[in-house]
């Protein structure tokens, strides 16, 4: 039986990848000036306040009291029409990096060294913000491993630590879990195929311990009430309205909740 239901795992996650390795290319055919994202401009947060928008993909908008922007695996298709003041990006597909940043983003960090001499390590003090990276692998086109291809990003900001996963495509060792240390927000791709299976993401969430997860990466509502229902009994699940949210010290969830915010 357990054999079976190994069996069927591989048999969905293949056909997942099948179909999400298309979406997550397609959204290169977007034009780059989304109607949406006109409206979107920073906001101005009192002090222990943290504004978190969900963009859309893999994409999110964190800003600071001290008013330091940043978007996650920035691309050239799924952006704000103002430069943030840090940009992190990660090489797994063109919808998680571009090869051209504005270059009036102050600072730039890829996920990936571009000479592949050694990992990319970053760790980065701006005003009331710290940011550092954790190497991770990927799968290659080759269908190897690229070693230290993709990262884990880290922000420090108003006393809460807020974690990316990037394009993940491994669990986590005890190092990996000690080095990010303990996480009060998880966003998590959620895709089932591309990155990882969602069983497999599940355990990653139950490692990391967050006190809040919000999904990031998926295509279509069903992949996304999946992976709820992997992690139902572990986490309360609250849905956004909007694609935005104000986070505190305060008012983080106890016990830990999954949210879900309506991406644009």
């Amino acid at each position: 039986m357990c054999l079976l239901v190994r069996a069927l795992a591989v048999v969905l996650a293949a056909a997942f990848a099948r179909d999400a390795a298309a979406t997550c290319q397609a959204i290169a055919s977007r034009p780059t000036s989304l109607p949406q994202l006109a409206s979107l401009s920073p906001q101005a947060l009192a002090q222990g306040e943290i504004g978190l928008t969900f963009i859309g993909h893999s994409s999110f908008l964190i800003e600071s009291p001290q008013g330091v922007t940043i978007v996650t695996d920035y691309n050239d298709y799924v952006r704000p029409k103002f430069p943030p003041t840090i940009a992190t990006m990660n090489v797994a597909h063109t919808t998680h990096y571009s090869a051209a940043p504005d270059p009036r983003i102050k600072h730039v960090l890829r996920g990936w060294n571009p000479t592949g001499a050694a990992p990319a390590r970053h760790e980065l003090a701006e005003r009331d913000v710290f940011v550092r990276n954790v190497p991770t692998n990927i799968r290659s086109w080759e269908g190897g491993t690229r070693i230290n291809g993709n990262s884990i990003f880290i922000f420090e900001v108003a006393d809460l630590c807020l974690v990316h996963l990037g394009h993940l495509h491994h669990e986590l060792t005890r190092e990996d879990l000690g080095v990010i240390g303990e996480v009060d927000v998880l966003m998590v791709p959620v895709d089932g195929g591309v990155t990882m299976t969602q069983f497999e993401m599940a355990d990653v969430v139950r490692n990391i311990r967050p006190r809040m997860v919000i999904p990031m990466h998926f295509f279509g509502p069903h992949r996304l009430e999946h992976f709820i229902s992997a992690l139902s009994g572990h986490y309360s699940v609250r849905r956004s309205p909007t694609p935005h949210v104000v986070l505190t010290r305060q008012t983080m969830p106890d016990p830990p909740e999954l949210l879900v915010l309506l991406g644009y």
